[in-house]
């Protein structure tokens, strides 16, 4: 199993302009290093979460945003996440989708919707984790909020590598989304990946970024607070060397988790 190139998009975001926010990433994947395999955009890259004009701002499958993101990973020929609200047989979801270059496509519906923003009156939950390959990596999506509920984010018979959050997660609480991106890192001895917005939202709400990759062990190897492309390399013989070493998984509890 190779290495994983990652390349992460903080990004102010323009507030309910899928047209600008487009116009932005293209900007900013025009400086994307070369050979990257996995590019990560935040949570509702296209539009911010504004969830009360959901109606409005939802696509279809084949919408303008899962076309563009398509055209960009052929383009630079990585895979490109992140989430969009989607419409599908009359309910919406904040879904993260993942583009290949060929033109291959998955999702992950958000399974934990936002309380403290009422995200549960306007999407419907996501029953199912989702697990995706590239380079041989196991790689679980999930989106920001699910970050904060274990059991949910638990590995169970080694499913996954890599922990994947894109998130649009508020400077009020942002020393939660630090601690616990350490935490999952810890708890289940795989990589954590966290792609965060920054700068203002349409509600006033601030975001700091800090977007950040963890290691197996709980270090940070990359994290950056201001508008910018992080980057990362994930080592399989790290992640191997440490699970190795540390074998709790051997002492873990099996479940099954209910939908």
């Amino acid at each position: 199993m190779d290495n994983l190139k990652i390349a992460l998009v903080q990004a102010d975001l323009i507030w309910e302009d899928k047209s600008a926010n487009l116009e932005m990433m293209d900007s900013f994947l025009s400086y994307v290093q070369p050979n990257q395999d996995l590019i990560v955009l935040p949570e509702t890259f296209s539009t911010g979460f504004a969830m009360k004009n959901v109606a409005h701002h939802a696509e279809y499958m084949d919408g303008p945003t899962v076309k563009w993101m398509k055209s960009k990973a052929a383009m630079l020929n990585a895979v490109i996440t992140g989430s969009v609200m989607i419409q599908e047989n009359g309910l919406y979801y904040n879904r993260m989708l993942w583009v290949e270059p060929d033109g291959g496509l998955s999702h992950y519906d958000k399974r934990h919707l936002f309380r403290l923003a009422y995200e549960q009156n306007y999407f419907s939950s996501g029953q199912s984790t989702k697990v995706v390959t590239l380079k041989g990596w196991k790689i679980r999506l999930n989106v920001c909020y699910d970050l904060r509920f274990p059991v949910w984010c638990r590995i169970n018979n080694s499913d996954y590598d890599v922990l994947l959050f894109t998130a649009n997660w508020p400077e009020t609480r942002i020393h939660h989304w630090s601690a616990l991106l350490k935490a999952r890192a810890i708890e289940n001895l795989s990589y954590v990946v966290g792609c965060n917005r920054i700068g203002l939202d349409g509600t006033g709400k601030n975001h700091t970024g800090d977007s950040e990759v963890v290691a197996p062990n709980g270090l940070s190897i990359a994290h950056g607070n201001k508008e910018e492309i992080l980057y990362a390399t994930l080592s399989h013989s790290d992640l191997q060397s440490t699970r190795n070493r540390f074998q709790f998984y051997k002492d873990a509890d099996t479940f099954n988790l209910g939908k």
